[in-house]
């Protein structure tokens, strides 16, 4: 069983940045897709970001872009999410989560993956 677990969160002005990064138990991440999502408060989940298994393909959430940046370290067999130039509507959970395949032909689909985290709390003050 993959075990994912996110830290960075906390609460940072607005303009501020943070980096996120999931850990996961066994060395998955160099073979598999793993993507961010995130969930507002009476919000859907919605995706944020997606890296491959080999880091060389990367998408974005047309809200994002230019400010979200992932990134996998395979050294430290994690996958972070660099957020920069942070809005109260970047308030969310973020959560991170893998598939079982290196591509995924979906990105921003939840049901393209089959590990998720526990989630971290970002919040952003005005």
């Amino acid at each position: 069983q993959v075990q994912l677990v996110e830290s960075g969160g906390g609460l940072v002005q607005a303009g501020g940045s943070l980096r996120l990064s999931c850990a996961a138990s066994g060395d998955i991440f160099g073979r598999y897709a793993v993507a961010w999502f995130r969930q507002a408060p009476g919000k859907e989940r919605e995706a944020v970001a997606a890296i491959n298994w080999s880091g060389g393909t990367t998408n974005y959430a047309d809200s994002v872009k230019d400010r979200f940046t992932i990134s996998r370290d395979r050294a430290k067999n994690t996958v972070s999410l660099q957020i920069d130039s942070l809005k109260p509507e970047d308030t969310a959970v973020y959560y991170c989560a893998t598939s079982k395949s290196p591509y995924v032909s979906a990105w921003s689909s939840s049901s393209s993956y089959d590990y998720w985290g526990q989630g971290t709390q970002v919040t952003v003050s005005s």
